[in-house]
Order: structure tokens, then sequence, then C-alpha cells
């Protein structure tokens, strides 16, 4: 089992992305403190992957999640998902024991 993945729809958006900006397609989710529910998502891209980072590779696009973060999103799935609302990345985090209504912010 890997610790995380990135969705089929993610990749693609990232690669979409990566390829305006003329970057690798290297997606970096980090946690930072804060948020409404105490830990906030943080996303951006990345040049390369650092040497203690988690890496999962979908359709040549790799998302990485430092050792820090990958204790609070172990098992997590990144899917990019377009609704009414908007567009956006969505994290689908199994150790989340609540979230907030925005979806950027969780509690452990």
């Amino acid at each position: 089992m890997t610790d995380i993945a990135l969705s089929p729809s993610a990749a693609q958006r990232v690669a979409s992305i990566a390829a305006k900006q003329n970057r690798p397609a290297i997606l970096r989710l980090s946690v930072d403190g804060g948020g409404c529910s105490g830990f906030q998502y943080k996303f951006g891209f990345a040049d390369e992957p650092l040497s203690d980072d988690a890496i999962a590779e979908t359709d040549g696009v790799q998302l990485v999640v430092d050792s820090v973060s990958l204790d609070l999103v172990r098992g997590c799935m990144v899917d990019y998902v377009e609704s009414l609302g908007g567009a956006a990345f969505r994290v689908e985090n199994p150790n989340a024991a609540s979230g907030c209504g925005c979806g950027t912010s969780f509690a452990i």
C-alpha cells in the first residue's frame, strides 16, 4: 500500500498547469497549523522531490509530501473536483476526525 495517492483527474490538472508554467509536473502537499479545524492543507508546485519526501506517481505526474506532513495525511488521496462552487484540489484524508465546510482544514 502506498502512503499517498493522486487521482487521474488531479494528475491531468497538475500536468496542464505545469505545462503552462513550464515547470515539472510535481505537486507538493503539505500541512500547516491553522485553518478553522486545526490543520490546513497547502498545495504548491515543486521543482524536484526532497530526500525525505514520500512520492506517488500517476500518469507521469508526482505528488510529494514531506515526512512531517505525511504523518497527518498517510493514506490520503488527492483528487481534482469541478463543481458549481468552483474547481479545486481536494484531499480525501482517512486520518481526519473532522473537517470544515470549505474542505481546506481538518482535525485529527
